[in-house]
């Protein structure tokens, strides 16, 4: 197999997009099945890394750079389809972050933030995308609304009555959401499906579908893998 880093990643003659509007706000989720053609030699790049390094941050799990070849497929392949949904131009990205990604947390291990729903920055010109890398045995990824507050999204106008009715409520016990609470009602489910792509804004709240019993396997070719990209605009 050739060096990943200096290979042209090419689209998925499969390549279908789906443009959903979700819950009471219409945020945006794009949806993209066959995304990549090389998807299994992303994998399988993923394996030969070997060992993955604890995320310092709050991921639930383990991480690795993804390759360089995987930044540029994306500016080519997605400028288009973020500009038309998102109104965001490539001149408002300032930098990009990908990882590939293997949750492997268990519930008991959890920080109290990694139990609910989460936004990845209050910056609706940022966005955040999951690509499958893994079957949907593995969980899929979530999308839900505040029951006190009905917010779906937090920016930075919200930030602040949003983590004040967190503070002022009682938080839920140790472990991963996946549907309805007290709190947060889900809004939209999307699948796991592998060379499978969705992209957001980093405001939406949503989780990781981790249902009981979830395995938390830490090997690349049997876990939940992902590649997780963030689009900044700093």
């Amino acid at each position: 197999m050739a060096d990943i880093e200096q290979q042209r990643l090419t689209r998925h003659p499969g390549f279908r997009v789906q443009v959903d509007y979700v819950g009471a706000e219409r945020q945006p989720v794009v949806c993209i099945d066959s995304f990549l053609s090389d998807a299994e030699q992303l994998m399988e790049d993923a394996v030969a890394r070997g060992r993955f390094s604890d995320n310092t941050g709050f991921y639930p799990g383990l991480r690795t750079p993804a390759p360089g070849s995987y930044f540029r497929a994306l500016y080519e392949l997605l400028p288009e389809i973020v500009e038309e949904v998102f109104g965001i131009g490539n001149h408002q990205i300032a930098s990009a972050e990908s990882s590939y990604s293997l949750v492997t947390t268990p519930p008991e291990a959890l920080h109290p933030v990694q139990c609910i729903p989460h936004f990845d920055s209050n910056h609706p010109t940022e966005l955040a995308m999951i690509h499958f890398l893994c079957g949907p045995e593995q969980g899929g990824t979530s999308f839900y609304r505040h029951r006190e507050t009905g917010y779906e999204y937090v920016d930075e106008a919200r930030r602040d009555r949003f983590i004040g009715a967190l503070e002022a409520g009682t938080m839920p016990p140790k472990g991963y959401i996946n549907g309805d609470t007290e709190l947060f009602e889900r809004i939209a489910s999307y699948e796991a499906a592998f060379n499978r792509l969705l992209l957001y804004r980093c405001t939406s709240l949503h989780s990781g579908n981790i249902a009981e019993g979830f395995p938390f396997d830490t090997n690349p070719r049997t876990g939940r893998l992902s590649i997780n990209t963030f689009l900044l605009n700093e």
